[in-house]
C-alpha cells in the first residue's frame, strides 16, 4: 500500500486497527512512533546496484490503554511527515514489536489494516549460482493432458 492509498482509506474508515497475518490485532491502545522515510542502498549478491525507498511507519503497543489513535490523528501525522521530511508517495513498510521488531507490508481488506509478512528473496538468481527448479518432461506431459480440450477440467 502507498502512502496516497492509506490517506484515502484514513477518509472513510472510523477507528484504525492494525491486523496480522494470523489472524489477531494489535492491541487498540498503540502508538504510531515514527513516520519516516528510509532509503537502502545496496549491492545485491550478483553485483548490481540497487536502492529501495520505503515510508515507514513504526507502531508500539504501550501501556496507554486509554489511548485510541483516530484516523484524521494518522491523517494528521502522515501529513507533517510529507511537508516536514518531503516523504514521497512510496510503499508502506510497518514496523512491530513481537520477539524482535518485524517489518511488515501493509494492505487493507476493507475493514482493517493488515500487516503483511514480508519474505527474503535473491535478487540476482541469474547469477548467484542457485540451481533453478528443473521440471521432468514426464510432469509436463501428465500437466498438459489433464488441461487437454477434452479433459473436463474446464
Amino acid at each position: 500500500m502507498k502512502l496516497s492509498e492509506i490517506k484515502e482509506v484514513l477518509k472513510t474508515v472510523n477507528t484504525v486497527n492494525f491486523q496480522l497475518a494470523d489472524g489477531t490485532f494489535v492491541p487498540e491502545h498503540f502508538h504510531v512512533t515514527e513516520v519516516g522515510e528510509i532509503t537502502k542502498n545496496f549491492i545485491d549478491c550478483g553485483g548490481t546496484v540497487r536502492k529501495e525507498t520505503v515510508v515507514n511507519f513504526q507502531l508500539w503497543n504501550a501501556n496507554d490503554y486509554e489511548h485510541r489513535l483516530k484516523p484524521q490523528k494518522l491523517a494528521h501525522i502522515i501529513e507533517l511527515s510529507e511537508n516536514i521530511l518531503n516523504i514521497a508517495d512510496n510503499e508502506i513498510e510497518v514496523e512491530y514489536q513481537s520477539e524482535t521488531i518485524g517489518k511488515y507490508d501493509l494492505d487493507f481488506n476493507g475493514n482493517n489494516f493488515v500487516l503483511v509478512s514480508k519474505n527474503t528473496a535473491c535478487l540476482a538468481s541469474d547469477n548467484c549460482g542457485i540451481p533453478k527448479e528443473k521440471k521432468q518432461l514426464s510432469d509436463l506431459q501428465t500437466a498438459a493432458a489433464c488441461c487437454s480440450p477434452n479433459s473436463g477440467c474446464c
